[in-house]
């Protein structure tokens, strides 16, 4: 009656050797009890919104660092205090937490807005501006101190430009009753250049940078999390050493360590072995990295895809601006895609090449002046299959199949 090749699958899950007592202490949005290395942070954050304890209103602040520096979790974390703090004071404090890359635009960053201010914002239908209109005669008739945290603003602001944080960073001026505070946050510490800089003045009131952990401190991190994640003496010490010392030399990214040791425990638990070692590790870290190509990629914005379709089509061992930016511009008109000027196509290929997805390197040309060399860093197979995929592209690989045929690589 059953399948069998299922039933083993499952039967010998449900009886194997349990590895885990609780996975999900391994994953990014668990909020710990402590927070360590990060004391310092947690102060300043929490002394630069105190002011709203008393009614006042806190300096805007600003937060960078890498992917995995504890931002987002210090940040939850003072505010969740802050909010018991504010009911013991009885002071009017609200805080609003969107993650940009997840709501992915302007109209529904200010929907959300909304709703934490009690209003029903449609899912559609009204013009953005309107959205922001409701939202702010809303948020006076409530009489508080606003707090909004803005986190992987970055990834917002570089697909639909800066407007709606220069609306967000004026609008004080037209409120009485209510006050707005924002935090925003950024693994993009180069944020500046996509900014109106007026905008980054008055939305950086104060900053505060993150910087990434070291590999002590991550094996600190991984050391408290597994005795909460795993069944007591199933994690090696070489593997979790060797998690940290990945994680450390990729750039101290705590969610990458926490990701290869819960992978590194699913790989062990489907093979059946007592413990996790280092070679679960090692076979969990070509795992994730496989995936996270193909998620960078899946994740870029549509003119980052240009451009490295760009470099794609060009084919050649190395590329230079000038040469990229003439297909770019090919491929915008055959999709219809408004154009990028050549400062902001730069401003890109050094995005991917920081993502590690090209290599771009500044090559003096002697009395010609310099120029920088462009060449992909992943295969080239991997940008098919990703991108072919996507129905928008899939014409642009229809249409270069005749010329890369005989020098695919």
């Amino acid at each position: 009656m059953g399948n069998s090749v299922l039933d083993d699958v499952f039967d010998s899950f449900v009886n194997g050797i349990r590895l885990f007592k609780d996975r999900e202490v391994l994953r990014h949005d668990y909020l710990p009890d402590k927070l360590p290395h990060r004391e310092d942070q947690i102060r300043l954050l929490g002394s630069t919104v105190a002011p709203v304890l008393k009614d006042a209103r806190c300096s805007n602040i600003f937060i960078y660092g890498k992917t995995g520096t504890g931002k987002t979790a210090v940040t939850k974390y003072v505010l969740s205090h802050l909010e018991s703090k504010a009911k013991e004071y009885g002071a009017q404090v609200k805080f609003c937490y969107i993650n940009c890359r997840m709501v992915g635009s302007e109209y529904r960053v200010f929907a959300s807005l909304s709703q934490s201010v009690g209003l029903s914002i449609p899912f559609t239908g009204l013009s953005v501006g309107e959205v922001f209109d409701r939202f702010r005669s809303g948020l006076d008739q409530s009489r508080i101190i606003f707090i909004i945290v803005l986190d992987e603003v970055d990834s917002l602001i570089k697909d639909r430009g800066d407007a709606f944080m220069y609306e967000l960073t004026r609008i004080n001026e037209t409120l009485n009753k209510s006050k707005v505070s924002i935090i925003g946050i950024s693994n993009d510490l180069r944020l500046k250049e996509f900014l109106d800089p007026r905008v980054f003045s008055s939305l950086s009131e104060e900053e505060l940078v993150f910087r990434p952990y070291d590999a002590g401190e991550l094996r600190n991190i991984l050391l408290e999390r597994s005795k909460l994640a795993f069944q007591d003496g199933v994690l090696s010490d070489s593997a979790l050493s060797i998690s940290s010392a990945l994680a450390a030399a990729e750039h101290g990214d705590a969610r990458r360590a926490l990701d290869l040791l819960r992978v590194a425990g699913e790989v062990a638990e489907r093979q059946g072995a007592k413990g996790v070692t280092e070679e679960h590790v090692r076979q969990a870290e070509k795992h994730i990295e496989h995936n996270r190509v193909i998620e960078a990629l899946k994740n870029l914005t549509l003119h980052s895809k240009l451009v490295l379709l760009s470099v794609y089509h060009l084919n050649k061992p190395s590329a230079t601006t000038g040469e990229i930016y003439d297909v770019y511009n090919e491929l915008c008109g055959e999709m219809g895609a408004g154009l990028l000027t050549q400062r902001r196509l730069g401003t890109l290929v050094n995005e991917l090449d920081s993502m590690g997805l090209v290599n771009a390197k500044v090559v003096s040309m002697g009395r010609y002046g310099r120029t920088k060399k462009i060449r992909l860093e992943i295969s080239r197979g991997l940008i098919r299959d990703v991108f072919g995929g996507d129905n928008r592209f899939s014409q642009l690989f229809a249409s270069s199949s005749k010329n890369s045929n005989k020098n695919s690589g």
